[in-house]
């Protein structure tokens, strides 16, 4: 058991304490004071941003996590469901629970939410010199591991829409984390040079997608649906993939949910997918999302032997 702290100490950092949440909320109320381009009330938007981060919230967990009112919060869902931007599915583990989702819509208002409160952020925190500016982040960071229950509760993410700069990233990313983890040479990086390059110049907004996962504003996953030009009415899985050291939070997961999702808000009929054996944790992923081997063919590509499998997911 640590030992007892000092009353006098304990009352002066309790002071400390205080006056800097006095200061903060002055200061740093991004979400209380939203700018004026977002349509959101404070409480929509936390919910918004709250639901993106986190896979398989009820309307009871987030009333808990965002300390707010239950019967507040179920008005909100409810007004944000009547306007197409959020979907509340029975699990099928617990048939009493609603799992909450984003729809099309709600992703693209999410994605312009985050946009507005780190531009909101930006001219905060631009005004100080570089180091001022990274001691200040740093010490953040420092305030939530230490508040924070880090052994319970994953670091959030958010899961957006591509934008500038994404397409060339996953190209760069896969050509490092292929060679790095399996010795693929640059012919692999070059392919998938040409996956992206394809998409960029035929996007269609309608039938295609490209989601980008960031965690503490950094980059680390990502995934594409595109439309199979060979087979009318499927669609193509493309691109997975997670950085190392963002695995285990449920990021690749939800990327393939989001695929799924989409597909069958676009029509499609069918999901088709190319991967190859020795990647076992995506090919985990796809056996749960329901996906089935069709076909495997031995093949020497990218400077190694490999055994290469097509699935597919009936919708």
């Amino acid at each position: 058991m640590p030992n007892a702290p000092d009353p006098d100490l304990l009352r002066r950092q309790a002071e400390a304490a205080l006056a800097f949440t006095q200061f903060y909320r002055r200061r740093l109320r991004l979400l209380e004071n939203l700018p004026a381009e977002t349509s959101f009330s404070p409480s929509e938007a936390r919910i918004l941003l709250a639901v993106a981060g986190e896979e398989g919230l009820t309307g009871s967990d987030l009333a808990r996590e965002l300390d707010l009112d239950e019967s507040h919060v179920s008005r909100v869902l409810a007004a944000l469901e009547g306007e197409g931007l959020l979907r509340r599915n029975r699990s099928e583990e617990d048939r009493r629970r609603r799992l909450l989702h984003l729809t099309a819509a709600g992703e693209e208002s999410v994605e312009e939410l985050a946009h507005a409160l780190r531009a909101q952020a930006a001219t905060l925190l631009s005004p100080l010199e570089p180091d001022r500016r990274r001691t200040l982040v740093d010490g953040m960071a420092s305030i939530s591991r230490a508040l924070g229950e880090p052994e319970e509760r994953p670091m959030s993410y958010l899961v957006r829409l591509h934008r500038p700069g994404d397409l060339g990233w996953i190209v760069h990313r896969h050509g490092v984390l292929y060679h790095q983890e399996y010795g693929w040479d640059e012919r692999f990086e070059g392919l998938v040079a040409g996956i992206v390059s394809r998409f960029a110049a035929g996007f269609d907004p309608e039938r295609e997608r490209c989601w980008i996962a960031e965690r503490d504003g950094e980059r680390v996953g990502s995934v594409m649906l595109v439309r199979d030009r060979r087979r009318p009415g499927v669609a193509r899985l493309r691109l997975l993939l997670v950085e190392p050291g963002a695995r285990g939070l449920g990021i690749g997961g939800k990327l393939v949910r989001e695929c799924t999702r989409f597909a069958r808000h676009a029509g499609y009929r069918a999901i088709t997918l190319w991967t190859d054996s020795l990647l076992h944790a995506a090919r985990k992923l796809y056996q749960r999302e329901g996906y089935r081997r069709i076909r495997s063919k031995p093949h020497h590509s990218y400077g190694a032997n490999l055994v290469a499998e097509d699935w597919e997911l009936e919708l």
